[in-house]
């Protein structure tokens, strides 16, 4: 029976060690890695978002790494119909699935399920925001809450980007959003979930990034930079996004040094950390968090709160 089984959901800031931690999981518990990383998934980029090497994927299956082309789309959405079939099949092979990634919607999807919210047509959302500017925050938010009473206990008065989106769903849904959230479960018992989150002190996690960033270009960075430039990816795509692009491709441009370039990355490295660990506080009460400079010593906690 499903509740019988196990799923290892293995998480924390990037740099934190989740890889080496995860594979030797996957050695103990006969166990193969499945990636909960949004910036991991992409086939062209493997440097910068320090994917597992070959030497790894060799021990280990590996799942969900670089199989998304850059210049194409992909949702939380695709994500868990994917890790939800990969879990499902390790399953049906007696093998335990452990998913490690630093991407927290992911994980929240895969244990709370997802809002499946239709897309909201451009029209609305631009008139929405024609009516925000024209009202502005607090008239706005005022009439957010005459339509959709629920928001009042959910969104802060300041938020403007939660305010229109609920306030979107709202007018082409004619239901809450937070309805909708409600009626969302998950597509697994609660009880299969094994929840934990590497909780690294940040002074050591910004030295381990600064480690990272140099290893990153000496490995050949700003070649895979070049490489993708060539692809003419279109801007709005979130594979624009992977920290190291921009900083590299001024760089490339003569705009900033080399020194430069890195001290950036390894800033937006510790910020994007910082934004994990917000993300942590809010929504992974029930895991648990473990710590240890030491490999070995890491991997006997998460046993312990495993078993």
């Amino acid at each position: 029976m499903e509740q019988e089984k196990k799923v290892i959901l293995l998480a924390g800031p990037t740099a934190s060690g989740k890889s080496k931690l995860a594979i030797k999981l996957a050695e103990h518990y006969n166990g193969e890695i499945i990636n909960a990383d949004s910036m991991q998934i992409y086939k062209e980029i493997s440097i910068l978002t320090s994917k597992p090497d070959l030497k790894d994927t060799k021990t280990i299956n590996h799942h969900l790494y670089g199989f998304n082309s850059v210049k194409e789309k992909f949702s939380t959405g695709h994500w868990l119909k994917m890790a939800t079939e990969k879990i499902k099949e390790q399953w049906s092979n007696n093998k335990t699935p452990i998913v490690v990634g630093g991407t927290g919607l992911y994980f929240k999807a895969l244990t709370d399920g997802l809002v499946k919210i239709p897309d909201i047509p451009s029209h609305i959302r631009l008139d929405i925001r024609k009516l925000h500017k024209k009202m502005g925050q607090k008239l706005f938010f005022e009439h957010l809450i005459n339509i959709d009473p629920l928001a009042e206990n959910f969104v802060l008065p300041s938020d403007v980007q939660r305010s229109m989106r609920v306030y979107e769903v709202k007018k082409f849904t004619k239901r809450s959003l937070f309805d909708l959230i409600k009626e969302t479960k998950s597509n697994f018992n609660e009880h299969v979930f094994k929840k934990i989150f590497i909780n690294t002190p940040r002074d050591l996690l910004q030295n381990k990034i600064e480690k990272r960033v140099e290893k990153m270009f000496k490995d050949g960075a700003v070649d895979e930079v070049k490489n993708f430039l060539k692809l003419n990816v279109y801007i709005e795509l979130s594979s624009n996004k992977i920290i190291g692009i921009k900083e590299i491709k001024d760089y490339l441009k003569d705009k900033i040094t080399l020194i430069k370039a890195k001290e950036l990355i390894s800033l937006k490295t510790r910020q994007y950390a910082k934004r994990q660990f917000t993300w942590s506080r809010g929504h992974m009460e029930s895991w648990e968090m473990i710590y240890s400079p030491n490999i070995n010593d890491l991997y006997k906690k998460a046993i312990n709160k495993i078993s």
